[in-house]
């Protein structure tokens, strides 16, 4: 396994059935890398959920584990499945069926940032493409694979909340003047990802926090809570979409003035998260 696939954060004793995770915050851009890409080290940053890790990193202090990628979305993306290959950005690919992720140059070997700005000119070999793969998006999966595994097995569920950022406009096709904008989306796929009842209780928790909610739109959650969210195996899985300028500045990719005051609130909100499967540990011991 390679070392720099991901960073794992333990608490000195799991408490809590939730499990967080933030696969976009990756920012090792690895000289080999930025040699290809026509990019400017700013442009490549763009699809970065920027510093997404720093807004959660208190979890372990309330027991869940947190686990963080360590390579940029822009090279690697651990929210697609490692077959969502992109024939358009690395050679020998043969898509058979139509997967609108890969047509818009945002398989697991992104072909573009945001704004549909292009990473490389030509293509990767295949050999490149499996090569990240195989040090970096499978090592990521397993030991997602394992917390989750070993939280069902220890408290009787496991609720994995993977975090994201979105930008600021993301919501402007959902959003109507009659309506508030949305600060946060959550997304459990309509309902196949997780219980109900921890979705209501994660929307109050923000709610009450003072962010504006929505759930589903325009993000419903990509592979991870596809692939780990079975509530019927008792394994939920979450994804959280927050938008970007309520801490940072976009366009420089650096935290704002309100980036203090944000994570504070975000250190509450993922406190009171980790504490719904306390909660439920303990009734479930009672």
């Amino acid at each position: 396994m390679t070392k720099d696939a991901f960073k794992l954060l333990l608490p000195n004793i799991q408490t809590t059935s939730v499990v967080f995770a933030s696969p976009h915050s990756g920012r090792d851009y690895p000289w080999s890398f930025m040699r290809r890409t026509v990019l400017d080290e700013l442009a490549i940053r763009s699809s970065e959920d920027a510093f997404m890790d720093l807004l959660v990193a208190s979890a372990p202090a309330h027991g869940a584990p947190l686990l963080t990628a360590r390579m940029p979305r822009a090279f690697l993306d651990l929210n697609r499945n490692a077959d969502e290959l992109d024939p358009a950005v690395v050679e020998g690919v043969w898509q058979v069926t139509h997967n609108p992720r890969i047509a818009s140059g945002l398989g697991v070997i992104p072909r573009v940032v945001a704004n549909g700005r292009s990473i490389y000119r030509g293509k990767l070999k295949m050999a490149e493409a499996e090569e990240r793969i195989a040090q970096y998006w499978r090592p990521y999966h397993q030991q997602l694979a394992e917390l989750m595994g070993n939280t069902r097995r220890d408290f009787g569920e496991a609720i994995l909340i993977d975090c994201h950022s979105m930008p600021h406009e993301a919501v402007d096709a959902v959003s109507q003047s009659s309506q508030l904008r949305p600060e946060v989306v959550l997304g459990d796929r309509f309902g196949a990802s997780a219980s109900g009842e921890i979705v209501d209780r994660i929307e109050t928790i923000i709610l009450e926090a003072g962010l504006r909610v929505s759930r589903n739109a325009p993000f419903a959650g990509a592979f991870t809570t596809q692939h780990y969210g079975k509530p019927s195996r008792q394994h939920h899985a979450i994804q959280i979409e927050i938008d970007r300028s309520l801490y940072m500045n976009e366009q420089r990719v650096r935290p704002n003035a309100n980036f203090d005051t944000f994570r504070a609130l975000m250190s509450r909100i993922v406190a009171e998260i980790a504490d719904i499967g306390c909660k439920k540990v303990s009734m479930a011991a009672e």
